[in-house]
Order: C-alpha cells, then sequence, then structure tokens
C-alpha cells in the first residue's frame, strides 16, 4: 500500500544551524516504510524539497527538510516503525523478533533488529550511592562478566567483562564513589572494592550467608548421621523381640568395594613416591578424585558417604522384609503391595534389591529405621521451624534427641537464623566464639572464615541492604541469554539488559 502525502511548508529549518529558509534548490521523491494496517505492509511516498542554507557562515550549503515525528535524516522508516521495532528486537532479540514482525506485517531481518539496538543509546545513569555488584556467566566455564545495580532504584547501571577485583577496581576508577558496595563473599570483589572506593562500606550479602551456612551444616550433618543411623538402629534392636529372624549378610555395595580399592592403590602409589598426577594417569582417575583419595587418611568417611546414597526403595524395605519372611518371594506381588502404599519405582528395582537374599533359606531381619537422608535433614535444620509441617517437626524435634551433635547444630544455626533475620550485627563476635569452641568441624570452619570478612559481614548483619536486586537482575540476564539462544555478545545482552528494565 502506498500512501502520498504533499509537503506545504513554505520553510525549513537547516539542521546544521537552525535558520531557517525559503529558498529551495530542488525536490525529490523519499518513499518510507510505515506501521502497517490491517497486516499489509505500507509505504509513504513524500514529495521532498531541498533547500539552500542562506547562513554564510554555515558548512552545510543545502539541506533536505524533515517532517517533525515521521522522519529522520537519512532513514527509510518512519519513525513509529522504528520505535515499534525497536521494542520487538529489545524483547525478543534477532530471530524471534523478526519471525514476529514479519507476522505483524513489518517484514525485517534479525541482523536488522540487532543493529537498532545497539545504535540506541545508553540510559542515563548518575551518582550511584549504593551499588550492588555480582557474577554471571556469558559462556558457562568460560567466559564471566560482572552486573551493576543500583540498590536504591534496583535498577542495572552497567555490565563488564570479569569478574575479578581488577574488572571492578577499573570500572570504580573516573566515577563517583558509592557510599556503600554490597557484594557476596568473594575475595576478589572484595580487593577491588578496596583499591577503587576504599571509602566505601563493604556490605557480605546475607543470602550467601546463609548458604555458605548451609553448605557447612551439610557437611556436619554428614558426619553426625552415621551416629544417628546407629542409635535408630539400636533402639529398633532393643524393641525386637528375642525370637527376631537373625541379620543375612548383606554383599557389599560395588560402589564401596571400588571405593576401597582405589583408596588403597593411591594410597600405596603415594608411598611409592608417585605424584597425584602420576597416580591420575596410572589409574585412570581425575586429579580431584586422586585428591579425595589421597586427603582421606582412611576410607571409612568415604564408604560413608557413599552408603549414604537414597534409594527409592527407602521406607520400604521393612515392607519388603516382613513379607519377604510371610514366604511370599514373587517380586512382581510384593511391588504390587508396596505401590499400594507409595513406591513410584519400577518391578526390576525390586527385583535387583531381593536378589541378595535368594541364596539363603532362612528368614532375614527386618531393618532398623533408615534416618532421613543428608539433604533432608540440612532441609529441616536450615527452614524457619513455623514453616515445618508437624510432621517435619516431629522428625526434627526425635533427630535433635537422638544426636547430641545435631542438636548442638541446630541451636547454632536457630541463633545465626534469628541474629540474620533481626539484623542484630552485634552478636556476631559471641555467635563465632561459641561455635568455635564446639567440636563440630565444618561449622566452625565457617565461622573462622567469617573472620577474614568481620566487616564486611558485621555490616551484612546490621544494614539493611543486601544483593536480592541483584541476584534477580542474574536470573533476568540469564533468561534473556536463553531468548538469544546463549549466542548472545556481551555488547548486545548489555543493550537489553540495560534498556529492558526502562
Amino acid at each position: 500500500m502506498v500512501v502520498e502525502a504533499g509537503v506545504v511548508a513554505s520553510t525549513a529549518g537547516c539542521p546544521g544551524c537552525g535558520t531557517m529558509s525559503a529558498r529551495v534548490h530542488s525536490r525529490y521523491q523519499r518513499r518510507l516504510a510505515d506501521a502497517s494496517i490491517a497486516g499489509r505492509a505500507v509505504v509513504l511516498q513524500l514529495t521532498v524539497r531541498r533547500f539552500f542554507c542562506i547562513n554564510l557562515g554555515c558548512a552545510a550549503k543545502t539541506f533536505s527538510e524533515q517532517v517533525a515525528g515521521l522522519t529522520a535524516k537519512w532513514s527509510r522508516r518512519t519513525n513509529q516503525l522504528t520505535s515499534m521495532l525497536i521494542a520487538i528486537g529489545l524483547e525478543l532479540a534477532g530471530r524471534a523478533g523478526a519471525r514476529l514482525a514479519r507476522r505483524l506485517g513489518l517484514p525485517v531481518g534479525r541482523d536488522t533488529l540487532l543493529r537498532l539496538i545497539r545504535r540506541l543509546p545508553d540510559p542515563p545513569s548518575g551518582p550511584t550511592v549504593v551499588l550492588g555488584v555480582d557474577d554471571f556467566a556469558v559462556r558457562r566455564g568460560h567466559r564471566y562478566g560482572t552486573v551493576m545495580v543500583d540498590l536504591e532504584t534496583r535498577r542495572p547501571i552497567d555490565l563488564i567483562s570479569g569478574r575479578d577485583g581488577d574488572a571492578l577496581a577499573g570500572w570504580l576508577n573516573g566515577r563517583p564513589c558509592p557510599q556503600i558496595i554490597c557484594r557476596d563473599r568473594a575475595g576478589g570483589y572484595a580487593e577491588g572494592a578496596r583499591q577503587a572506593a576504599p571509602d566505601a562500606l563493604q556490605v557480605a550479602d546475607r543470602f550467601h550467608l546463609w548458604q555458605n551456612l548451609g553448605q557447612a551444616v551439610e557437611k556436619d550433618v554428614s558426619a553426625a548421621r552415621r551416629d544417628l543411623a546407629a542409635a535408630l538402629a539400636a533402639q529398633s534392636e532393643s524393641q525386637r523381640s528375642s525370637k527376631a529372624p537373625p541379620v543375612v549378610n548383606r554383599r557389599e555395595l560395588k560402589v564401596v568395594t571400588r571405593t576401597r580399592q582405589h583408596h588403597a592403590a593411591v594410597h600405596r602409589l603415594l608411598r611409592q613416591g608417585l605424584s597425584k598426577a602420576a597416580i591420575g594417569r596410572e589409574l585412570g582417575l581425575h586429579p580431584a578424585t586422586v585428591r579425595k583419595f589421597a586427603n582421606a587418611t582412611t576410607v571409612e568417611p568415604l564408604i560413608a558417604k557413599n552408603q549414604q546414597r537414597s534409594s527409592i526403595l527407602d521406607g520400604y524395605h521393612e515392607q519388603l522384609h516382613k513379607r519377604w519372611n510371610d514366604g511370599i518371594r514373587n517380586a512382581t506381588q510384593l511391588t504390587r503391595e508396596i505401590a499400594a502404599i507409595g513406591y513410584t519405582g519400577t518391578e526390576q528395582q525390586v527385583q535387583r534389591y531381593l536378589r541378595r537374599f535368594r541364596t539363603s533359606t532362612s528368614q532375614i531381619a527386618v531393618p532398623a529405621p533408615r534416618p532421613p537422608s543428608v539433604r533432608d535433614i540440612t532441609r529441616l535444620i536450615m527452614s524457619d521451624p513455623g514453616n515445618l509441617t508437624s510432621e517435619d517437626a516431629t522428625i526434627l524435634r526425635t533427630i535433635r534427641k537422638r544426636n547430641t551433635d545435631l542438636n548442638r547444630l541446630t541451636s547454632h544455626v536457630e541463633d545465626f537464623a534469628i541474629m540474620m533475620t533481626r539484623i542484630e550485627g552485634h552478636r556476631l563476635d559471641s555467635w563465632i566464639s561459641a561455635v568455635e569452641k564446639d567440636s563440630l568441624t565444618a561449622i566452625a570452619s565457617f565461622a573462622r572464615n567469617l573472620r577474614r570478612d568481620i566487616d564486611a559481614v558485621r555490616n551484612g548483619l546490621t544494614l539493611p541492604y543486601s544483593s536480592g536486586p541483584v541476584e534477580g537482575h542474574v536470573n533476568r540476564i540469564k533468561m534473556i541469554k536463553r531468548q538469544m539462544f546463549g549466542r548472545a555478545n556481551l555488547d548486545l545482552l548489555r543493550k537489553r539488559t540495560l534498556l529492558q528494565a526502562n
């Protein structure tokens, strides 16, 4: 569809000097693509005049007139169409944006959309009082960047390449220094902030503090779970009658046997003087695996970790053992029975479990109750007691009653949670001292590490600032990358991140 329009203004202003001129040099036809009508492409055909500039001091001798709000210099689209394509490009980027534009009657190539986005100016930004920084992956495992967020306006300010202290210091240099810098507990950002903004108050984010605490809790739970299992087994044994069937010796799991062999082989080669790299080549093991075996003086902790692996049959062993002792040896029937009480696995898994008992003619013992997994216990300890169900609260009380280490661990976590939620940073030193005196290895190590960044941690537990908005923008960056099939260059990713938020 072609729409003709005549220009009737008698004068036009020179874009160079602003002088109005009525001296017409020539006329020519100009065609501009415009927004579609009923899905049909629209082209505006304009008769445009070229004027002489009557200002002798102006560098331009002639100029073409522009229609305010409709045309732009050298553009082959109307301002309205350009604005629509920019909006589509910002939301959907190249390929998806081009597909949508074609459906709307606005045919455009994906490269054109990307060029329109890259030409956009950055949104204006003034001095930042409270700055939030965090890293994101440009290409996971290879290239990383840092996002800067104004925590007062909750809007991103910039995206830069790199996630070390030098990258942050380089960005801060030459800018008004923020008063507060909120960051995670990475040492690189701390050092970069000290270099470029020594007067800024650094705040360690509470989310990362809680996350680090959870990792320490999981390690201590893993170590204490063995004693918890033994306590539950002793309780179950005392409750059984003297006629209880004997325990059948179960075959050792293959993963346990393999762990014993690898641990023995690694330490044998270490005694022979081989390096860890040479041991890895000799045994065909990853260097991290070799370090794990070399650092373990005994194999028992490694075996305990393997034996704590959860199974889909957890919770149904007691029923299977009881029915086996009743003479029911058919795996199909036993699968149907436990499926009626919630089992969601396959019959083959039941067959593999029962295979170890088929060589024995005697009855098998009903297994002792299995404690919850390490992850489940950690979840119970780290959860707000008010959010636990009555069943979970009962399980947690039983765990604390049966194991003194887990009881003390839960008390430490509760104290830290109260200190964090009530913003009571003045209690941090006493909490660290109390945990360091305890025999819980992992959480004590976490407490000692807090002393290395004590000022920022105390500020994080005292001031109301956090990196929550920064984490939200990191998630939005991931979404934008997925829209572009993970092939976004940093400059395009930066433009979309900054301009979508405005």
